[in-house]
């Protein structure tokens, strides 16, 4: 699979705040929040949707102690894996709890981001 050329959908870039990949076309940071491009912040917020959403919660009682990984894969139409991320890690002792969201931000692709085949 190769990367997207610059201009098209999917095109990745470096965060200047925190150095995390994010899309070219994103107007504000979604790992630190900060704004790259204030012109487009308000369109992006008007235009975003959250095709899933899940969240769960673990708690020490329930299931005594015990360490996690938190893994966040990616995988593409035919079911290979195109991202492996470990989002955190930890452990949960009894009368602690920890819970996880995981979000998908989705912003509909202008025409001129279209990606070409």
């Amino acid at each position: 699979m190769s990367a997207p050329a610059p201009g098209e959908a999917g095109a990745t870039r470096i965060c200047p705040h925190c150095k995390t990949t994010i899309l070219q076309s994103s107007a504000v940071c979604p790992a630190c929040r900060g704004h790259l491009r204030f012109d487009a912040a308000t369109r992006d917020a008007e235009q975003r949707f959250i095709p899933l959403q899940v969240e769960g919660t673990l708690r020490g009682d329930e299931q005594g102690s015990f360490e996690y990984t938190m893994v966040v894969v990616i995988r593409n139409e035919r079911g290979e894996e195109v991202g492996r991320h470990v989002a955190g890690v930890g452990a949960v002792l009894p009368g602690q709890s920890r819970t996880f969201s995981v979000t998908v931000e989705a912003v509909p692709v202008t025409a001129k981001t279209r990606r070409r085949h």
